[in-house]
């Protein structure tokens, strides 16, 4: 075995685990797991969001503040932090919130908390540009939370 031989053998030893990990992020019909820098880990059977073709599809969003892995306090930060948790995942393929094509947003107080979702939005979104959406009264979420929201972005894979 020549010299050149031995170190491409010892280098494709020592990026197999990586070559193996990075095919575990995309599906054989290419279905790609998304977990960007900077966000929290998740806990649990679930990821943060998907690539399937041009389309992004992103989780359930809660006030989580990544850096503590936290809820934000207060009902208007933990709404707000769920859309930019949202907002960070869609960014990292190439999405604005403007690319979005359709919001579901879960609340446990449609009367409280309609509202504050309603301020929030029309501030990311710029006040217009809006994704059709969908909200819904739950009787409870994850952590007693008040506040989780999903969405589709258009992200065209030139």
């Amino acid at each position: 075995m020549t010299r050149f031989t031995r170190a491409s053998l010892a280098l494709a030893l020592l990026l197999t685990p990586a070559i193996a990990a990075a095919d575990d992020m995309v599906s054989p019909n290419g279905v790609k797991t998304l977990a960007p820098e900077g966000m929290f880990e998740t806990t649990g059977t679930w990821n943060l969001g998907t690539r399937a073709g041009d389309f992004v599809y992103v989780a359930g969003m809660r006030g989580i503040v990544p850096a503590t892995n936290q809820l934000a306090e207060g009902p208007e930060a933990r709404i707000r932090q769920g859309f930019e948790n949202m907002k960070a995942i869609a960014e990292s393929e190439g999405a604005s919130l403007r690319d979005a094509v359709r919001i579901v947003v879960y609340v446990t107080d449609m009367y409280r908390y309609r509202p504050i979702v309603n301020k929030v939005q029309e501030e990311m979104w710029g006040g217009s540009g809006y994704p059709p959406r969908t909200i819904i009264e739950v009787d409870r979420l994850n952590q007693d939370d008040i506040f989780e929201v999903e969405g589709t972005f258009y992200a065209p894979l030139n």
